[in-house]
């Protein structure tokens, strides 16, 4: 039989949603026309996805072919059995650095074989050091950190026949390579931030299309970013840069019809010059002078730089790329300036196009928020936040930093004359995440405060997942993303993103198993935090739930184990963990302006809550690894720390020691009590709690993202709704209702009366608070995914707080899930689509139960009470 016949794909009516993907990859994004995009994966083996489009209804997969051809001419086709195609292993012999191979996959059921998906070309970079024959090279001088950005350039000629040309490069510092004066890639702040003396990232470029007979020139210009930056050397963080000197390690590989093999690499040959870019620095801005020659004469000679730098692994993670142009909404007059307001707060610079007399200075300053008719700029502390340009004098000049970003809603141009002519817009930054998850609702500032979510997610996933964009800071606070996680991975697919962070949290980890509380570490002395070093635990485990990856489990099960170890030994034989330094419940809103973590939970109930947090989690974690004896060992542990909570903390009436929202929050949100009388009078004390505050916010960074869970676990959904929908101080739509566009740091960043808050912390785009989305997506949205990558998931609506319609919408793995709800009058409407590999459960709002629902789209109507959401 003739398997490949279009007759039988038509009888199968299968379709494969477009061509395979592969893990550990960064995709090229510039190919000479009439190639397929070439992936280059870090791996000698990468796991391999695919989507299926469509399938008549009742099919599923039980095979598939997987086809790879070769260079050579070959081609190996290996059959696969099951249902798997979610991170299926490399069934194929394991590719070698330079590697390359052309992939397409089909898939059987009952009834034939799909046709061919699209082909995917995958390559491997360079896996090995001995595959780098490059050198590190750095300016002989003039390029101190107080000197010209450099530049380092070298010329070399390429013959006729050129079939294939790989760039493959990175830096101490951060690099903008060029090809014959044209940018090879519109990645920005190449290689990203990690700990560089253990670990340094490089990306690979297929820069074929770039190049041409004859002489060819390969530049590199290099900035100080987090390397040589203020964000390393200010001294409550490291007080040192990572280094003095910026390095640069490039190597491009030439590869000709005729079998030759040519490599230019970074030497002593080549040269350097101070460019044009007179300082840069992310806190404080990047001064251009356009007067000189964008290209300078390169005469200065280099040098090999002997750092002490860690191992180079390809970069994985989506790079830094530009997201969107935004025009401003209006021009404020703050004379002599002119304040332009970009209608959001968002991360990134303002791109000019500016028409005046040389020598002109143009400033521009960034703020979040205005005070006064000003830019407030008190909230940056020390973060300068400031680009300026010398003007060249001519037509059409376009001003715009690399080597910077700001965080802002602001901007304020000073120094052009009025004559001049000016087209401006602001241009937002971000790693080019994915986007996964939608959500929108009948109440408009239900959706606002989403889209607030997402803003601040944009804004603050930029190579690292860090606190806030703006300030002095910028760091990748563990608390933060621990508790984020679930929202974040919903929303996009930060797989590759958080995958690499976590490499990076593992490598600074302290030898005791202590977690740092930024990840790349930047203090100089650490200490064991709960809620914070439990990222160690918690985000690689929902990686797994999100995306099916039992690799991360894996490749993080050391560093996990290790953080609750070093957890054990510090709660003792009594498994409570009590004492040292911690940040608690951060910024509770009813803890002194002065004092965020003096919160009203007591941080010995929170450290220990969190203890066995992560050994439950790592229980599980063993299990899915198959590692038996340790699931065992720590389940074992897990019930002695939920006895031992209860016996010092939980009292019979369900009071929780130091009685409020928080602590009831952890413990009913991750089972930590056993009888279900004393759980359920815990439950009905936290609804008391929050009943006494007027259903405000009385939670800080720990106890907000599981508070709203914890109500409807204890049957309170209704309260639950309440909270969300409070429009006082403090409350989510507080800032909404204040014209927030992102979520802020603190409740009352700014105050009812429009001024800024005086504290020291004030940040208006810090994402924490916003995992609250996490809620809004399981209940309001009504989609829960019950197994790993979604394979099973439970569609359950809960109306409520007069709501009349909503959408959710997760790209999984397997594919688009989609649940939209309405209320018409006393009518529950609901449409449903389920993917090929997802089988769904549905509960309606009047207690019905649909069970296993499979791929197709579906509706249901019921009739439901009018009063108020059930649990």
């Amino acid at each position: 039989m003739n398997r490949d016949s279009a007759q039988d794909a038509v009888r199968a009516g299968v379709r494969i949603d477009g061509p395979i993907r592969f893990e550990q990859s960064n995709p090229s994004d510039r190919m000479p026309p009439g190639h397929p995009p070439v992936t280059f994966v870090g791996v000698p083996r990468p796991r391999l996805s695919w989507r299926i489009d469509s399938a008549p209804s009742g099919w599923r997969q039980r095979g598939a072919e997987i086809e790879a051809s070769y260079p050579d001419g070959s081609t190996v086709v290996v059959p696969l059995e099951g249902d798997g195609q979610i991170l299926v292993d490399w069934p194929f012999t394991p590719l070698g650095s330079r590697d390359r191979a052309v992939l397409r996959v089909r898939v059987s059921g009952t009834n034939g074989w799909s046709s061919w998906s699209p082909s995917a070309a995958v390559e491997a970079s360079l896996l090995h050091p001995a595959d780098w024959s490059a050198h590190w090279i750095t300016p002989v001088a003039g390029a101190d950190s107080a000197d010209p950005a450099p530049l380092l350039a070298t010329t070399f000629a390429v013959d006729p026949g050129l079939l294939r040309a790989r760039l493959h490069v990175t830096a101490l510092g951060i690099v903008v390579p060029h090809l014959n004066g044209e940018r090879v890639s519109e990645d920005h702040f190449t290689p990203g931030w990690t700990t560089y003396d253990k670990l340094i990232r490089f990306r690979s470029y297929d820069v074929r299309a770039l190049l041409g007979e004859g002489e060819n020139e390969l530049s590199a210009l290099l900035g100080n970013g987090w390397y040589r930056g203020r964000i390393a050397s200010l001294p409550i963080h490291r007080a040192q840069s990572y280094g003095d000197r910026l390095g640069l390690l490039a190597q491009l590989e030439l590869e000709y019809a005729d079998g030759r093999r040519v490599t230019i690499g970074t030497d002593e040959n080549w040269r350097t010059a101070p460019s044009r870019i007179l300082a840069n620095d992310f806190y404080d801005g990047q001064t251009t002078e356009l007067r000189m020659p964008a290209r300078p004469p390169l005469q200065a000679p280099v040098e090999r730089l002997h750092a002490e730098v860690g191992r180079l692994d390809l970069a994985v993670a989506p790079p830094v790329r530009e997201l969107e142009a935004i025009a401003p909404v209006t021009l404020l007059d703050g004379s002599p300036a002119v304040i332009a307001d970009f209608g959001r707060n968002l991360v990134g610079w303002v791109r000019l196009r500016v028409t005046a007399p040389a020598g002109t200075t143009v400033t521009i300053r960034h703020a979040e928020v205005l005070d006064g008719g000003a830019l407030s700029i008190r909230p940056l502390r020390s973060a300068e936040a400031t680009d300026r340009y010398i003007l060249a004098g001519h037509a059409g000049e376009l001003l715009e930093p690399v080597f910077t970003y700001h965080g802002f809603r602001y901007a304020e141009i000073s120094g052009l004359p009025p004559e001049a002519i000016v087209e401006l817009e602001a241009v937002s930054l971000g790693s080019a995440l994915t986007r996964t998850g939608w959500f929108e609702c009948s109440d408009p500032a239900l959706s606002q405060l989403h889209q607030n979510v997402v803003n601040s997610m944009i804004g603050n996933f930029l190579d690292v997942p860090t606190d806030c964009p703006q300030r002095d800071e910028r760091l990748g606070w563990t608390g933060d993303i621990q508790v984020f996680a679930p929202t974040a991975s919903t929303l996009f697919d930060v797989s590759s993103f958080l995958g690499g962070w976590l490499e990076s949290l593992a490598l600074d980890q302290l030898p005791d198993g202590t977690v740092p509380a930024v990840v790349p570490r930047v203090f100089p002395e650490e200490t064991t935090l709960a809620g914070w070093g439990d990222a160690a635990v918690v985000v690689p485990w929902v990686l797994y739930q999100r995306y099916g990856d039992t690799g991360v489990l894996r490749r993080q099960y050391a560093s996990m184990v290790a953080w609750v170890e070093r957890v054990r030994i510090l709660a003792g034989p009594e498994l409570l963990w009590r004492g040292g330094q911690q940040l608690g419940d951060w910024l509770d809103p009813l803890a002194p302006p002065n004092d965020p973590a003096a919160a009203q939970a007591d941080p010995d109930v929170v450290a220990t809550a969190y203890f066995f947090h992560s050994v439950d989690l790592l229980s599980q974690s063993a299990a899915a690894l198959g590692l038996g004896d340790d699931e065992r060992r720590y389940a074992t542990l897990a019930e002695r720390i939920r006895s031992a909570f209860s016996a010092a903390y939980v009292h019979d009436d369900g009071r929780i020691t130091s009685d409020c929202q928080t602590v009831y929050a952890m413990a009913l949100a991750w089972e930590m009590i056993d009888d279900a009388a004393v759980r359920s009078r815990s439950g009905e004390r936290l609804a008391e709690l929050v009943e006494s505050q007027g259903f405000t916010v009385a939670t800080g960074f720990l106890g907000t993202p599981v508070v709203l869970l914890a109500l409807s676990l204890a049957g309170r959904t209704d309260d639950a709704y309440r909270m969300l929908t409070t429009r006082a101080f403090p409350s989510w739509l507080y800032a909404v209702d204040l014209g927030a566009t992102t979520i802020w740091e603190r409740w009352d960043s700014l105050l009812p009366d429009g001024s800024v808050n005086p504290g020291e912390m004030t940040s208006f785009n810090h994402y924490a608070f916003g995992a609250v989305a996490n809620w809004m997506h399981r209940t309001i949205g009504g989609l829960t995914s019950l197994a790993p990558a979604c394979r099973t998931v439970r569609v359950a609506p809960v109306p409520g707080a007069g709501l009349t319609s909503a959408v959710m919408s997760y790209d999984s793995p397997y594919g688009r899930i989609t649940a939209g709800w309405k209320l018409v009058e006393r009518r529950f409407e609901l449409e449903l689509r389920v993917p090929v590999g997802v089988t769904a459960t549905v509960e309606l709002p009047d207690g019905a139960v649909i069970s296993a629902v499979e791929h197709g789209s579906y509706s249901y109507a019921t009739e439901v009470d009018a009063a108020a959401p059930a649990a």
